[in-house]
């Protein structure tokens, strides 16, 4: 599902009003303080203007060099695999088992690894991160390359990049805050949104296009490459470090505080406990088995990559509108768009014609879009920034604790009773859960937190 984010209330949850929100959080205590730019209202100004006041953070700038070089890689990388795994064996369990050698180690080290970021350094963290998945990359392309992969190399190598991302994961997601003050939040989401958008246009279907002319190994290894640079670029990035922790804090005491956190604040686990069901289903549905359909109708390798091109569109669209409407009520439409990311899901359990699913991914990109934007800025907005990782990990825990279980079971039950009923049950059930999920208040009453005037 990729990175999500969420807050509450009656309005705010009790928890996320006493959260600091005048501590211009963002900004570490030794930044000097941004002049804000708000409207006649106190709000900040979207649109172009603040698109390019954004780009003009220096820090901002190098950190979104560092995303797009590692993109360009990431958006061929990730299709290949899952082709490069098909070449090893046909079978949809196994490819639901490499899948799961990633999301099995990454849920079991995710809390810890919101420590880490908490503690070291978020730019430190995705740094490192990026050159040991790199290495893992690289690996797993000369393997395929070499026409010696066997499966049980692909998940080995598969799980150790599930371990490096328990700890990049969190970095990323708590990062932002730190590079732009408060009312930059929504362009800076919406930009590397929009440059994410730009890559998977063109990136997966390349992708699907090098899997059947060259072979996936060279995407593999393209993106193990691209790993390595984005972590040379990243060292343009100077943030001060952390702020020194009382002596006697431990990673128990820490966790323990997010713990704390993460359950009074009810738009939070609501949420999250709904995304525990969402992921599975849609992991499952969808990452699973969809490349399986695909490749066993006229849809095929090239056509799948062009529906995950489909979505890009959708999403890159949304971008450009976000960058001029201000998201006021954040988690209420970021679940509206939520239930449309299962019209793909739809599409290829009712009627898996390329026609239908493209158009039905492009409303999916739209609506993953529109959710992800409203879950950062929840997040951003109401969790204290040296709380920001720990919250997140929790977050990712318990939305992606159930995400094995998908990869595993809906490969051997798409056997059982059909690869496109299966599919047309979980996009159902993804669809009528994230409807459910409106039914709290602390989640459909969230509002924005007001730009600081200074």
């Amino acid at each position: 599902m990729g990175a999500r984010r969420r807050a509450g209330a009656r309005g705010l949850a009790a928890a996320a009003r006493r959260q600091p929100a005048a501590r211009h959080r963002g900004h570490h205590p030794h930044q000097p303080q941004r002049r804000r730019v708000p409207d006649d209202r106190g709000r900040a100004v979207t649109g172009r203007g603040a698109a390019l006041a954004t780009l003009r953070e220096r820090n901002f700038r190098w950190y979104f060099v560092s995303r797009l070089v590692n993109g360009v890689g990431g958006t061929m990388g990730s299709i290949a695999l899952v082709f490069a795994v098909l070449e090893v064996s046909s079978s949809a369990s196994a490819l639901g088992v490499v899948l799961a050698a990633h999301s099995i180690p990454m849920v079991l080290f995710l809390l810890v690894g919101g420590v880490i970021a908490d503690r070291f350094g978020r730019t430190l963290v995705i740094q490192t991160c990026n050159v040991l998945s790199g290495l893992t990359q690289l690996a797993i392309g000369f393997l395929v390359l070499t026409g010696t992969a066997e499966l049980w190399q692909l998940v080995a190598l598969t799980a150790v990049n599930g371990v490096v991302s328990a700890a990049s994961l969190p970095a990323l997601a708590g990062v932002l805050p730190q590079l732009v003050p408060r009312e930059q939040l929504q362009p800076a989401n919406v930009l590397i949104s929009m440059q994410r958008g730009v890559l998977n246009v063109g990136g997966p279907a390349l992708g699907g296009v090098l899997v059947v002319t060259i072979g996936a190994g060279w995407a593999v290894a393209i993106d193990g490459v691209t790993y390595l640079l984005s972590a040379a670029v990243l060292l343009l990035v100077r943030l001060p470090p952390p702020a020194p922790r009382d002596e006697q804090s431990s990673v128990l005491v820490d966790l323990r505080e997010g713990w704390g956190y993460f359950r009074r604040t009810t738009w939070l686990w609501v949420v999250v406990l709904a995304f525990s069901a969402l992921n599975a289903f849609y992991v499952g549905g969808f990452e699973t088995l969809g490349p399986v359909l695909a490749k066993a109708t006229s849809i095929g390798e090239v056509g799948w990559g062009l529906t995950l091109s489909a979505g890009a569109v959708g999403l890159l669209v949304t971008t450009v509108v976000m960058l001029r409407v201000r998201l006021e009520r954040p988690l209420l439409w970021g679940m509206v768009g939520c239930t449309g990311f299962g019209a793909p899901m739809l599409a290829l359990g009712i009627h898996p014609h390329l026609a239908l699913v493209l158009v039905a991914a492009v409303v999916g990109g739209a609506g993953i879009e529109l959710f992800s934007l409203g879950w950062n800025l929840a997040l951003q907005e109401h969790v204290p920034e040296d709380m920001l990782s720990r919250a997140i990990s929790y977050d990712m825990l318990g939305s992606m604790v159930a995400v094995p279980v998908g990869q595993l079971l809906v490969g051997p039950l798409g056997v059982v009773f059909g690869v496109q009923h299966t599919i047309l049950v979980c996009a159902l059930l993804f669809v009528a859960i994230s409807l459910a999920t409106l039914g709290s208040r602390a989640v459909r009453d969230l509002q924005r937190v007001p730009a600081e005037v200074s």
